[in-house]
């Protein structure tokens, strides 16, 4: 069975769900994954990924080290199959402001790529068979049962019911979002 990239916005629960998924998923966090190839770099208290190199050495890795890879730039990876997270903006400004030591400005460009479906967008650009699940209001326990199914079952790709720009209240702060 081929790979899966987990990935979507920081903030809707892509590590929280892949600790939750049942045996035998084997998932690594994009930068642990270019750690294990050798393709990334120490920068302060994180890894700075070369892509590229990953992408090369993830194509000669036999057999691949993962079946899930988890983070917001796995999709851009070489992995045929995505799954993008995606969260209501105003839930995810709420686990950011929470969970992440990151600046304000930071916080609102995620909310923005959320938002604007900057990530599905990219994968689908990719060509890859992408898969939609809305993390909004659900415990990561349901999530992470959803991602294991649609890890199984696969099937027909599924995407385009999430739609934050039609709400209102995402319009009415998105400009106050961007730079």
């Amino acid at each position: 069975m081929s790979s899966v990239a987990l990935t979507g916005t920081p903030g809707t629960g892509k590590t929280t769900v892949a600790g939750r998924l049942p045996s035998p998923w084997r998932t690594v966090e994009v930068a642990e994954l270019a750690r294990q190839l050798g393709t990334g770099r120490r920068q302060g208290r994180g890894w700075e990924v070369d892509l590229e190199a990953t992408s090369r050495a993830w194509r000669a890795a036999r057999p691949p080290p993962a079946d899930v890879v988890v983070g917001h730039l796995a999709h851009l990876l070489p992995l045929r199959d995505v799954i993008v997270l995606r969260c209501h903006p105003r839930e995810l400004a709420r686990r950011l402001a929470r969970s992440r030591p990151s600046s304000r400005r930071d916080r609102e460009a995620n909310l923005v790529v959320e938002a604007t479906d900057a990530i599905l967008q990219e994968a689908i650009g990719l060509k890859r068979r992408v898969w939609e699940v809305d993390t909004t209001g659900r415990t990561p326990a349901s999530v992470a049962s959803e991602v294991a199914h649609r890890l199984r079952a696969r099937g027909t790709p599924s995407y385009g019911s999430v739609d934050w720009l039609g709400d209102a209240w995402v319009g009415k702060h998105l400009l106050q979002w961007s730079p």
